[in-house]
């Protein structure tokens, strides 16, 4: 067992961030359908359509009857769903139970800014809502324990594939698909920038955006292409299995970035994430890369002024 200062068991942290975002992606699985129905149009029901299921799960029960089934945050494209209050109540519930002495920061509930000194787990309930609203095949659950602000175990769940992803620090990354067998996670072998797949994403905000335009614009033509999937923990482990071959983005909150980050660096991409105690609306970037194209790439990165935070 590995364990961090001899005294936190980081196995038991890894087992329990997977068990917790299995079930959690499992709930997210099911809600989806009685959200936005079978389709993939991610439109609310309307007034004359039969309600969506309100049988609860343990320790959670739906609240369509409360609230209402999407509303924003920052911005009017920033959405919400009721799907990921109840699931990040899910997973909330899952970690009092197994560790109640921990702290927990999670994307709809909070938690403290300040980093507090042992175990934090980090949580994103679903990553990708828009993905998951308009059934966009492309949305995770995110569970991370950190000691002192850095990320030691972690899983993200890839919900509509069913894969998991998981790593403990120092102890390797990898990947299953359900089965209960892990195959090892390597970054891809690419040595040369202009044959990279780089994936990235974008900000809420209309200025960052724009910002972040220029930056792919100056990019685009000197890597192989460019991946907008909308889910950063998934992004973070394309690199880790080689699906891309880089990953960056500007204004990522720690939920984003605690269990994806780890789980690239441990299959040996170099990887840059913000302080632990920021949050999105400062616009540090994350960066993750295959270690054969990290010099070139960052120094590319830093040409374009893209290493620098957009606000």
């Amino acid at each position: 067992m590995v364990y961090v200062e001899q005294t936190i068991p980081v196995d038991e942290l890894a087992a329990i961030a997977v068990d917790v975002a299995q079930e959690a992606a499992a709930h997210v699985r099911r809600r989806r359908p009685e959200l936005f129905g079978p389709g993939l149009s991610g439109t609310a029901p309307s007034a004359d359509a039969p309600p969506a299921s309100t049988e609860p799960t343990e320790a959670v029960v739906s609240a369509e009857s409360a609230e209402a089934v999407v509303s924003t945050k920052s911005t009017e494209t920033d959405p919400v769903t009721v799907a990921d209050t109840e699931t990040e109540r899910l997973v909330r519930e899952r970690l009092r139970r197994a560790r109640p002495d921990d702290d927990i920061l999670g994307e709809e509930d909070g938690g403290t800014r300040a980093v507090p000194s042992g175990v934090r787990w980090v949580v994103d309930p679903i990553d990708g809502t828009v993905n998951f609203m308009y059934g966009i095949p492309a949305y995770a659950v995110s569970v991370a324990a950190q000691v002192d602000g850095r990320s030691v175990a972690g899983a993200v769940v890839d919900v509509a594939r069913g894969i998991v992803y998981g790593a403990t620090r120092g102890g390797g990354a990898w990947m299953s698909d359900g089965t209960g067998a892990r195959t090892e996670l390597r970054c891809n072998p690419v040595e040369r920038t202009e044959l990279a797949l780089v994936a990235t994403g974008f900000g809420y905000a209309a200025g960052r955006r724009r910002a972040q335009g220029r930056i792919v614009a100056e990019l685009l033509p000197r890597v192989r292409d460019i991946r907008r999937v909308g889910a950063a923990a998934l992004d973070l482990c394309m690199v880790a299995s080689g699906a891309v071959d880089a990953h960056y983005e500007h204004g990522l909150s720690p939920w984003d970035w605690a269990a994806g980050g780890l789980i690239a660096a441990e299959a040996g991409a170099v990887v840059i994430t913000p302080p632990p105690d920021s949050r999105a609306d400062e616009g540090h970037v994350t960066v993750a890369v295959a270690p054969g194209i990290a010099d070139e790439f960052l120094a590319l990165l830093d040409e374009l002024g893209a290493r620098e935070p957009i606000a």
